[in-house]
């Protein structure tokens, strides 16, 4: 059963990634016309790209890009990276991931920096990281049940990152990332040879930082971050010529940190997200469902955009080409009505939230509060999550937990280890032990 089910899933991802599943998402019967917004999901290649991988923002409602810099800071913003207060730094995740569902599917993420020795006070950040998606072990059949063989799908990438710090408030980080997914190990799937999936992307950030400002009797810290990530070429697993879109993501959003007095402080962090990608447009289908095509046997679209375009374009044309509510199809034209305001509407539908709250006493012991929010028609992941951080002289354990808005939601229970090593503290510590 747990087999069946592990296939079931990987079968899904790769049917996900193809423009022909993509064009059912969405489909418009002109006798069955809706008053409101359906579900209309984005989906792209490699999505596990987008899964926070590290404890402290799991535990923030997955926000990270303008929280305090840290050793994960390549995912979240790499700009961050250039106001690290050590020289050096490492940190390393695990995740089990959809626990709920099956027992073996994970995430690791490795990430890490170092500070050049720059020119006139200015110095440069480098950073690396490494994330690694098991879909564990699944058993291939052929159409007749018999087996083929034990396999472990994977997905991995690998990233390089710099940063550099404009000013003493403003920074600017640029990261290059290789991308692997080799979900089907070579096997046919649903009649198709299938190959991993490969691509290079970028991400470009800024970061602001100013930490001379009053709020009452309190000092505080304002930091706001952007970050462009995922900016690549398109991903094929077959050599069908259907290429498909890696999650290309705007992220941005700011934080405020209060500090109470010498050993409290609490900060407030919002961010928003939107996927730079198309839309899936309005197809016009007949009245047994099935779409219509014209007569080059192409999809007849009446709302939204063609998704087949280029990368650029479709980060352009993303915060104005969701279809919208069909109010009327004209059956001679082919064209339809959409109702006034709802493109505006399922655009602002596509931005994720994320907020969190997060106190520490002393720097060295942190409990933190975040909440998710994903709208119904673009997929409904709402959760709640929690978490806990310590720090040693040397070495720091951060905790999160996600609680899912539903009791049978496969996200519901997921965990988050991440173990981070000041190099800086490591060396001090050594000297001192000399002395």
């Amino acid at each position: 059963m747990v087999n069946r089910l592990k296939i079931l899933l990987l079968l899904t991802a790769f049917i996900s990634l193809n423009v022909s599943e993509i064009y059912s998402q969405n489909r418009v019967n002109p006798n069955r016309l809706e008053n409101e917004l359906q579900l209309n999901t984005i989906t792209t290649a490699v999505p596990f790209l987008t899964i926070a991988p590290d404890s402290r923002a799991g535990a923030l409602g997955d926000a990270g890009v303008s929280t305090s810099p840290d050793a994960n800071s390549i995912h979240w913003n790499p700009a961050k990276l250039a106001f690290m207060d050590n020289d050096a730094g490492v940190a390393a995740s695990y995740s089990p991931w959809l626990r709920n569902l099956v027992g073996d599917i994970s995430l690791s993420y490795i990430g890490g920096y170092y500070k050049l020795k720059g020119r006139g006070g200015v110095q440069p950040v480098i950073g690396a990281s490494f994330r690694y998606f098991s879909l564990g072990n699944i058993t291939f059949t052929d159409i007749n049940g018999n087996a083929l063989g034990d396999f472990k799908p994977n997905e991995l990438a690998f990233d390089v990152a710099a940063a550099l710090p404009l000013s003493e408030r403003f920074s600017f980080g640029m990261a290059v990332r290789y991308i692997n997914s080799n979900l089907t190990v070579g096997q046919d799937v649903l009649g198709q040879s299938t190959k991993p999936g490969r691509s290079v992307a970028a991400d470009v950030s800024a970061f602001y930082f100013n930490d001379d400002i009053k709020i009452g009797d309190y000092d505080a810290i304002l930091r706001a971050g952007i970050n462009i990530s995922n900016i690549g070429a398109k991903m094929s697993y077959t050599d069908n010529n259907e290429n498909d879109f890696i999650p290309t993501n705007l992220r941005l959003g700011p934080s405020l940190t209060l500090n109470l007095d010498d050993y409290n402080s609490i900060t407030i962090i919002a961010e928003a997200n939107k996927l730079l990608v198309p839309t899936p447009p309005a197809f016009l289908t007949d009245n047994s469902g099935t779409i219509v095509t014209d007569s080059n046997g192409d999809p007849i679209i009446i709302a939204g955009n063609d998704p087949d375009v280029s990368v650029a374009t479709g980060i352009f044309n993303s915060f104005s080409d969701a279809p919208g509510v069909i109010e009327s199809v004209d059956p001679n034209t082919n064209t339809a009505t959409v109702k006034r305001g709802s493109v505006l509407k399922e655009e602002l539908n596509e931005v994720t939230l994320s907020g969190g709250l997060e106190y520490w006493y002393d720097q060295q012991f942190a409990v933190r509060l975040g909440y998710f929010y994903e709208h119904p028609t673009k997929g409904n992941r709402q959760y709640f999550t929690v978490g806990m951080g310590l720090r040693l002289s040397v070495f720091g354990l951060d905790v999160s937990y996600l609680v899912a808005n539903a009791q049978q939601n496969p996200l519901a229970n997921t965990l988050r280890f991440t173990l981070s090593f000041n190099f800086d503290a490591f060396s001090n510590q050594n000297r001192e032990e000399d002395i």
